[in-house]
Formats: C-alpha cells, sequence, structure tokens
C-alpha cells in the first residue's frame, strides 16, 4: 500500500466490498488540529490503523472528524499542543468540558454517549501511541478506566414502549412513503441494523424447505452473512412490496446498486434525479423525524417520541426475552458475535415493564 498521503486533507475510497460503504469517498480534513504535533500523531494512528485493516474507513472517520475533534476544542482552550503532557487532571478537565458544552446542532449539551464516545477517541489515540509512538504520550496512566461505566447503563436495553409500538403500527396503515413504511415493517420483524437494512439484496427471500419462507443479509458489522432465517409473511410482503415499487428504477441504477433492495430517485441535493439507495440519514433520521411529528406520537410525558432503528433491534429482543425464549436464540435471531453480548444487553430483562 502506499506511503501516508501528503497535506491536511485525504481522499480514501472504501474498497472493501463487504462494507457497507463500499465505493464511498472518505474526505479526512486534520486542518481543524492546530498544533502540528498532535495532527501528526493523529494522522499516523488513522493512517496506520487503515492499512492494516485495524479500523474501518467510517469508524476512523467518526473518530477524527466528531470525537476526538471535541478533544481539539477543549485543548485550544487551555493551550494544550501535545499529548505528550497529558495528566489525568486534564482527562477530568475535558469530561468537564463535555459535560457543560452545547451541540451547534441539537443546541442541548451533550449527551453521555456522545460524552462517553468523544472521551474514548481520546483513549484510543494514546493507547495506540502507548505500542506504536511511546515517547509522544504520557508514560504514567491517565485514565482511571471507569469514567462512564454504569453512566445510563438503561440505554443498553432501550425498547419501544408497548403504546408506542401501537401508536407507530397505527400510523403505518396511513403512511405514504412506502419505503420508510415496509422499511419499518423490515425492521420490526427482523431486528436487523439499519445499514443492513439499506444494503438489503432483491433476492433476500427464499421458500423454506418446509414450509414458508427465510430471509438472507450481509451483517455489515461483523462482515460476515447471517444463516437463513424464518421470517413472518407481512415482512416477506414488505419486501415483495419494495421489490415492485423499486422496479423501474434499476435500469437506471449503478452496477452496484441494481440488486439493492432501497434505491430511489433523490429528489433534492447534489445527487438530484440520480438513482441510488437510500442514505441512513434520510431514512433513521429525516424521515423518522417526520413520521414521529406527522403522526403526533408521544411517550409516557407527552413529548414527541424520540425513536431511532435501533429501539426495534432492541425491541425483538426483549420480546423474544420475555416470552422465555432462550438467550441462545436470541444471540442467532440478532446475529451477535457470541452469547455473551447478548447476556450483556438483555440478562437484565425480567419483564418487559413498559411505560
Amino acid at each position: 500500500m502506499a506511503s501516508r498521503p501528503d497535506g491536511d486533507v485525504w481522499n480514501i475510497v472504501e474498497n472493501d466490498k463487504d462494507s457497507q460503504h463500499y465505493g464511498r469517498n472518505f474526505k479526512f480534513d486534520f486542518s481543524y488540529i492546530s498544533s502540528e504535533e498532535i495532527k501528526d500523531v493523529v494522522k499516523d494512528y488513522v493512517w496506520q490503523n487503515y492499512r492494516v485493516g485495524n479500523k474501518s474507513l467510517s469508524t476512523l472517520y467518526g473518530e477524527v472528524h466528531t470525537c476526538f475533534f471535541q478533544f481539539i476544542m477543549f485543548a485550544d482552550t487551555i493551550n494544550i499542543t501535545s499529548l505528550k503532557g497529558l495528566t489525568n487532571t486534564d482527562v477530568d478537565h475535558f469530561i468537564s468540558y463535555l459535560h457543560t458544552t452545547i451541540s451547534e446542532r441539537t443546541k442541548k449539551p451533550f449527551g453521555t454517549e456522545m460524552q462517553r464516545h468523544s472521551l474514548n477517541a481520546l483513549k484510543s489515540i494514546i493507547r495506540w501511541c502507548q505500542l506504536h509512538r511511546p515517547n509522544d504520550v504520557p508514560t504514567t496512566e491517565i485514565f482511571t478506566g471507569n469514567e462512564y461505566i454504569g453512566v445510563n447503563r438503561k440505554l443498553k436495553i432501550d425498547f419501544i414502549p408497548d403504546d408506542v409500538v401501537a401508536q407507530i403500527n397505527e400510523a403505518l396503515k396511513k403512511e405514504e412513503n412506502p419505503y420508510l413504511k415496509y422499511g419499518i415493517i423490515i425492521l420490526q420483524s427482523t431486528g436487523m441494523r439499519i445499514g443492513d437494512l439499506l444494503k438489503l439484496r432483491i433476492d433476500c427471500i427464499k421458500p423454506h424447505l418446509i414450509s414458508g419462507y427465510t430471509i438472507e443479509w450481509t451483517q455489515h458489522k461483523g462482515h460476515k452473512d447471517k444463516p437463513p432465517t424464518p421470517v413472518k409473511s407481512e415482512c416477506v410482503a414488505a419486501i415483495e412490496k419494495l421489490i415492485e415499487v423499486t422496479a423501474e428504477l434499476r435500469d437506471e441504477a449503478d452496477e452496484k446498486d441494481k440488486d439493492t433492495l432501497m434505491i430511489w430517485r433523490v429528489p433534492v441535493g447534489k445527487g438530484a434525479g440520480k438513482v441510488m439507495p437510500i442514505s441512513q440519514k434520510t431514512f433513521g433520521t429525516v424521515w423518522f423525524d417526520k413520521f414521529i411529528k406527522d403522526n403526533n406520537i408521544k411517550d409516557a410525558n407527552g413529548d414527541y417520541y424520540n425513536l431511532t432503528s435501533h429501539q426495534f433491534r432492541r425491541t425483538l429482543g426483549t420480546d423474544m426475552l420475555s416470552k422465555g425464549t432462550n438467550i441462545n436464540v436470541i444471540q442467532q435471531v440478532l446475529g451477535h458475535s457470541d452469547p455473551s453480548v447478548t447476556k450483556r444487553f438483555y440478562a437484565d430483562v425480567k419483564d418487559k415493564e413498559r411505560a
């Protein structure tokens, strides 16, 4: 592989065919890092992890442009120009900074997950340097290891309350956006991740050897194909509807996208008029937000429900556990790498106590 690129702006195309971001150009812009010393460390971290395949481009991009960005904003306020001199006190001050910073996008304080990811980005770079560039980081331990352990643990089992599920299903009956309508049905039925949904292929449904149908898809997070799994008839019908809706678009799609289920003609923006896969932002942010507000779907407090695609996955797992399904079966359905992963998410769920 070529040597590390020059300059502060790198354009790297994802060439891993098993990645849900295959073919996407990632534009890394390191110019926001004012310290040349820290910038060189971060560039090396990104390039070496990408070169040996330790981390995907999308993961590295998120770390650098969202999470580590917060540390640089903090570092600039107190004139930190080197990672080598960092102390545990600096880490404490950074955590306080994360607690009190207002997001420019939401105009609200950072949530716990954002705070955790921002600190973990700093940890990842420090830990990597301890092995590969030890002279550029502190020689003593600066993290306690429990900065965010246990905080908001209930989010790990964040299922959708029954009354909200009822509101969603009622709203789906009159939903006019076929991608959203049938996409939600697929998420409810399978518990797949949104990235896998948006990369689902038109040949994902196969007849079962005995009766009914099975569904197959690529689990992009683990870079492996999920074994054929029995699927409900409503999910089969939803996929058939989407195949019908997108049939006339396939001749205009790029060759790599012709068999992707969730393709559409982009109505506005730089891709206007083109036929391409639906983005996660469009489906899971823009459409979800509109769906919730258009249908006045609210939580027990009377606020608009904060719906995320991953909650359908949590809800399916919680439903199965509450009905007495064996944890190993849940693991297989959700595609976790090991039963211990499933237990970590669902071991505390004995009965669903829904608002």
